[in-house]
């Protein structure tokens, strides 16, 4: 597999979550389920790690709601929270047009598009100036999995983690695209393992 001892968390819950709404790449900040989720993941990655956290590169999607879980996650493990990096190709999915609805409101103008994402999840391209497929996401990440030289703690986004789990999981496009991604655990790689934790 190649990949260092990786940790990757999804940032924590913000309302649009909680409504369902397709948050894409607009900035909308955690909510306090998703500051005490954070936490949860800091504190068990303090558990798991003590003072080897350290010794870890942390790197985040410079969005607000991924930057806001990091520093959270640092804080309880005693580290400076502001003190890691970002990388832009980190960024969540592009939902075009669709970005700030939920499902429901876009099934009543756009019935027929909705069904033939569902048909094909993983490389259906929304309507919109720069909108993303799944596929194009994991093209994008990818690389950044790949430059991953010593163990690291990663914070993105539900996007990132279906592209990691169809690159380095064996989930098929089918499977990666409908997985769901919690907010209040992680994603551990080790050894060529990779589990939720």
């Amino acid at each position: 597999m190649g990949l260092p001892h990786l940790y990757l968390c999804r940032h924590g819950q913000t309302d649009w979550n909680a409504e369902g709404r397709l948050q894409g790449q607009e900035e909308i900040d955690l909510n306090a389920l998703g500051r005490a989720q954070a936490k949860r993941n800091g504190r068990y990655l303090a558990n798991v790690l003590g003072p080897r956290a350290a010794s870890f590169r942390f790197l985040a999607s410079p969005m607000r709601r991924t930057r806001e879980t990091m520093r959270i996650v640092r804080a309880e493990l005693g580290l400076d929270p502001d003190a890691y990096e970002t990388d832009a190709r980190l960024i969540e999915l592009n939902f075009g047009d669709w970005q700030g609805y939920t499902l429901g409101e876009i099934a009543v103008d756009h019935a027929a598009a909705l069904a033939e994402r569902e048909t094909r999840k993983w490389d259906y391209v929304p309507p919109g100036v720069a909108a993303e497929s799944y596929d194009m996401l994991a093209r994008r990440v990818a690389p950044v999995f790949e430059s991953l030289t010593g163990p690291t703690i990663l914070v993105a986004h539900g996007g990132t983690a279906r592209s990691f789990l169809k690159l380095y999981d064996g989930l098929n496009a089918a499977e990666a695209a409908h997985v769901s991604i919690a907010q209040d655990r992680i994603i551990e790689a080790k050894g060529g393992v990779v589990a939720w934790v």
